[in-house]
């Protein structure tokens, strides 16, 4: 019997190794605004939500969404082509729908930028529903993709858990009620996810099947 009924996983640094156009794109945008990127760790932009991140850097509303529109731009023409799976994703997956879990993601990439990789990808197929943040900002934040999700009737009464590599993973979890498995070969550090006390670090995707699936890990 597997742990889980349902599994909610991030995108960026979860399914996939997209830090190269996600690098690329942020760093063509705060050229377009006239800030040099090179002092900056455009590392830590890695996984939460643009406007938030752009909000440190930006005065006014409206400038902020001026740099969303760049940076959506440019992902659109060339970032989103800059990405492939993480090793082992697909046969986890795979593993997963066998067993009967029900998959999802929450991502805080807009659902009409991540479709579109995902079905690049060739991992669309496994997915129940593909669950993103907004074009606007009206769901703009890990916890609000996530509770976006768990609404939908299926996950009522299933026992659900948030898989992910980075702290908004984990806090989109906490608030949301459920458990969370964090993933150490994406882009956050253990230090970074452990004061949220995870269910499960995973350091493969074939490790985070097996305990998934009710196994020995």
């Amino acid at each position: 019997m597997t742990r889980y009924d349902a599994v909610l996983f991030d995108v960026d640094g979860t399914l996939i190794h997209s830090s190269p156009g996600i690098l690329a794109t942020m760093e063509y945008t705060f050229r377009a605004v006239g800030i040099d990127p090179a002092g900056i760790d455009l590392t830590r932009y890695l996984g939460p939500p643009l406007r938030r991140s752009f909000a440190e850097h930006m005065k006014t509303p409206e400038d902020v969404e001026r740099m969303v529109d760049i940076y959506r731009s440019y992902y659109h023409e060339k970032g989103q082509h800059m990405c492939r799976l993480f090793p082992g994703v697909k046969e986890m997956l795979a593993r997963l729908r066998a067993a009967g879990v029900l998959l999802y993601t929450a991502t805080s990439k807009p659902t009409t930028v991540a479709t579109p990789i995902l079905h690049e990808q060739g991992i669309a197929e496994y997915f129940t529903f593909i669950g993103g943040a907004s074009e606007d900002n009206s769901v703009d934040t890990k916890t609000a993709v996530m509770a976006q999700v768990l609404r939908r009737p299926e996950l009522q009464t299933a026992r659900v858990l948030m898989v992910g590599d980075r702290a908004d993973d984990m806090r989109g979890a906490a608030d949301c009620g459920v458990p969370a498995a964090a993933v150490l070969y994406g882009y956050g550090s253990r230090g970074e996810l452990e004061p949220f006390a995870p269910a499960f670090f995973a350091d493969t995707c074939e490790q985070l099947a097996a305990y998934i699936c009710g196994g020995n890990v």
